[in-house]
């Protein structure tokens, strides 16, 4: 009997090894990286577009057109309705739109929700934002 014991805990404990291993390998693949950071000119291995952050206008510039506006900062979340954002060119602006632009234009300067304030574009000008929005809520 005791043999018997000692047998079933060696092969319990080759098991949990065996188990623990299987574990591990599932959990690296869960917590893999998603992304690559690249720098320009130096070469990357991501497939994926990349999408520059927001440039800031040079000095005297004309303010950026709002549609400039969407596609550098506006896109990413209001593209793909991120979080809730309303998607642009769809019905969801319209209870937006009827609460009047300068709500507009105050939820998109100071932030609304989980939108940070400018959408967080630190080199946007309050011109070019609310250029964005008139784009958007077209």
């Amino acid at each position: 009997m005791k043999k018997f014991v000692l047998f079933a805990l060696l092969g319990l404990g080759f098991m949990s090894s065996a188990m623990a291993a299987q574990d591990e390998a599932e959990v690296i693949s869960r917590i893999k990286l998603v992304g690559e950071v690249c720098v320009q000119g130096k070469p990357c291995s991501v497939k994926t577009p990349v999408v520059a952050a927001a440039a800031a206008p040079a000095p005297g510039a004309a303010p950026r057109s709002g549609e400039e506006i969407f596609k550098a900062v506006c896109s990413g979340c209001h593209g793909a309705g991120v979080m809730g954002a309303p998607k642009f060119g769809t019905a969801d602006w319209a209870p937006r739109v009827a609460k009047g632009k300068a709500t507009l234009y105050q939820h998109a300067l100071g932030g609304f929700n989980m939108m940070p304030a400018k959408g967080g574009c630190a080199v946007c000008s309050e011109q070019e934002i609310k250029n964005g929005v008139d784009y958007m809520a077209k």
